[in-house]
């Protein structure tokens, strides 16, 4: 089962680390429909990482609405799993016990523990249940993450560029995986990257964001057949199209700031 999400005149501000005012996010609406896959593009420092975090219930906004299945977003709730860039794994836990975490964590580990294997099969890493960490590759660990959310069965999964450290051929398997598992969950996934080809290859709607302040310059439609090639004419094209529009959403007049 997947969620709708709801985002209505989402801001939000806060402070650096030299308490200047910093403005992360500003008037951000956008509604994501069930079991869809959204990919959010944009410059460093946009926002798209707070954008997730405030999906995931882990950052407030200052004004605006967040709601899950037309609830708003309180605080952290397993229903939203979330995967971070590096993949945040327990080096001291072995596979196995870093996609049980989530279950001990919730008090259903008894009752769902049979389900372990089921996910390492579902994300690839058979033979891999005893490994830590250091033992294994990037895209490994990525994959662990990724089955750790996913066997909370979330309704949603965010994704904050889980792929950007893995070499093209990792990135590429992983990103096939990914598509199955989104395919054969049926979940709402959201993805957070700075791959343009990553997010047509992988997106049902890619969702372009200016610079800082964050806002949203556009939403566009990725209606190329699956399973898409990479360099197939309509995936250039489609590429071609979204450049542009980032190069205008950079090119944007930005509010000068006097601190």
């Amino acid at each position: 089962m997947s969620s709708e999400i709801t985002i209505s005149h989402v801001n939000r501000v806060y402070k650096d680390a030299d308490q200047n005012t910093v403005e992360a996010l500003r008037d951000v609406s956008l509604d994501i429909r069930p079991g869809e896959f959204i990919s959010v593009i944009g410059p460093s420092g946009c926002g798209k990482t707070t954008l997730l975090r405030l999906i995931a219930g882990l950052d407030k906004p200052q004004s605006g609405s967040l709601k899950i299945d037309g609830k708003a977003i309180a605080s952290v709730d397993p229903e939203r799993g979330f995967v971070f860039q590096q993949g945040s794994l327990f080096p001291w836990l072995t596979v196995k016990r870093n996609i049980a975490y989530g279950l001990k964590a919730r008090g259903v580990y008894r009752e769902k523990k049979e389900a372990i294997a089921r996910y390492i099969e579902l994300v690839g890493l058979q033979g891999f249940e005893h490994a830590y960490p250091h033992q294994i590759s990037g895209g490994m660990a990525q994959r662990v993450a990724i089955a750790r959310a996913l066997i909370n069965e979330p309704k949603a999964l965010l994704l904050d560029e889980p792929m950007g450290a893995l070499d093209s051929f990792t990135r590429a398997a992983l990103q096939d995986k990914l598509l199955e598992l989104w395919k054969s969950n049926g979940i709402t996934m959201v993805l957070v990257t700075h791959d343009i080809d990553e997010a047509i290859y992988l997106s049902d709607r890619i969702v372009i964001m200016t610079p800082r302040p964050g806002k949203i310059s556009e939403v566009i439609e990725v209606d190329l057949p699956r399973p898409r090639h990479r360099g197939g004419s309509h995936f250039l094209a489609m590429r071609k199209k979204i450049l542009e529009v980032f190069e205008l959403a950079q090119a944007l007049p930005q509010p000068e700031y006097i601190i």
